[in-house]
């Protein structure tokens, strides 16, 4: 029966084999550095790589605290140090004890170079980058099928639009020629009716993020006709995808933020919108009802209705202030008339005679005035208030004479 050993007893077994390995003890492994991590024991976790392959390693403190510069990404480094198995994980790794720097790696190098190229070819200008659609309906993404991008995105654009669909075309995100798979799904989801495209992956190394690096990408994504949102990688991570997409979000979620509007969001601001617009609906029909009745009440005063009733009524004034006058004038002339009247009346020979007065005249009606001209025996007619007498006159007699015979008397 074959014998049946447990994982630790296997560990232990090629722990003791790097172990017995003289090669392993020392040895000194040239390399770029990747996935520094600065640790808060002191410790430094990094790996090491070339074009074929890569080693974890760990520097403890104590050796870290020798070091004269500060590791960083994309140097180029000789690490010294053993090779020994961490029985834990199962995994082996580099134990450095001291490392000399030798400068920047050739990848970062690459990195930079192609940077600059293309900065200066305009694919980086602001002023060329598509805007976002602010309500898309459909999000196109290029990314693997499996893990937690396409998830993550679906999650953010469910939770923000559930009315919104993504697609999905599955390319490779890390490995030799993956890039010429994220160019096809950016060109088959340009021949499509996505409003936006997203192209990404989780966070890495420069190394597994080296596809995103590669100058085909770059002059894909710049002659898309549809805009795209980069979200490769973490906050740090940047790539050349990154800088000539139209957009670029730390992570897949960020991206899914941006491309996908919220429809919480977008209801509310209907409501708001719409109480903005009643409001301005009702001032309005209130500003235009108050300068329908200003007009109704302009053109009243020139309509020629009311210019009618205006002069009818002016009319009317008028006629009461003639009749007014009128009577006034009748008034008054009737009183006038009364005091001519009473005047005539004190000049009338009627009422002279209603005094007590006679009106003395001859025969032929001749008025007789004074007694000159009168004879004796000639007749006269005394016309009384009350009648007529015919007399005849016995005696002349003159005013002096009678005035002599009275003083005659009196003595």
């Amino acid at each position: 029966m074959q014998k049946v050993r447990t994982v630790s007893q296997i560990t232990k077994y090629i722990k003791d084999m790097f172990v017995q390995d003289n090669t392993l003890r020392l040895l000194y492994v040239k390399g770029e550095v990747s996935n520094c991590k600065y640790h808060s024991s002191g410790h430094i976790y990094f790996t090491i790589k070339d074009r074929s392959s890569q080693l974890s390693c760990v520097m403890f403190a104590s050796y870290v605290k020798r070091l004269d510069f500060r590791l960083q990404e994309g140097q180029n480094v000789v690490v010294e140090g053993n090779i020994d198995v961490f029985v834990r994980d199962g995994k082996y790794q580099m134990y450095a004890t001291d490392i000399k720097q030798e400068g920047a790696g050739q990848l970062y190098e690459e990195y930079e170079k192609l940077k600059k190229r293309l900065f200066a070819e305009g694919l980086f200008d602001e002023n060329r980058k598509k805007p976002i659609p602010k309500y898309a309906r459909k999000i196109g993404v290029v990314t693997a099928e499996t893990g937690a991008v396409i998830q993550d995105i679906c999650n953010v654009s469910h939770r923000r639009n559930p009315y919104v669909q993504i697609l999905l075309y599955p390319a490779k995100v890390q490995g030799k020629d993956a890039h010429r798979t994220i160019i096809e799904g950016i060109r088959y989801f340009e021949q499509t009716d996505v409003d936006t495209i997203i192209i990404g992956r989780g966070g890495g190394s420069i190394e597994d993020l080296w596809e995103f690096n590669q100058e085909a990408l770059a002059y894909a994504i710049f002659e898309c006709t549809k805009p795209v949102i980069s979200a490769v990688g973490h906050e740090t991570d940047t790539t050349i995808a990154d800088y000539v997409s139209d957009s670029r979000a730390p992570t897949p979620s960020a991206a899914a933020e941006i491309a996908v509007f919220s429809y919480h969001e977008y209801e509310v601001r209907v409501q708001e919108y719409t109480y903005k617009i009643s409001r301005q609906m009702e001032n309005m029909l209130q500003f235009y009802k108050m300068q329908i009745k200003q007009y109704e009440t302009s053109l009243g005063r020139v309509s020629p209705k009311n210019l009618i009733q205006q002069k009818r009524m002016l009319a009317v004034d008028y006629a009461n202030r003639l009749q007014y006058m009128m009577e006034q004038k009748l008034t008054s002339a009737k009183h006038q008339m009364a005091l001519y009247a009473k005047e005539l009346q004190g000049l009338s020979p009627l009422q002279k005679l209603q005094d007590g007065y006679s009106y003395v005249s001859d025969l032929q009606g001749n008025n007789i005035r004074t007694v000159e001209g009168l004879t004796e025996g000639q007749q006269l007619r005394l016309s009384m208030a009350d009648g007529q007498v015919t007399a005849t006159v016995d005696e002349v007699e003159k005013q002096r004479e009678l005035e002599s015979n009275e003083k005659i008397a009196e003595s």
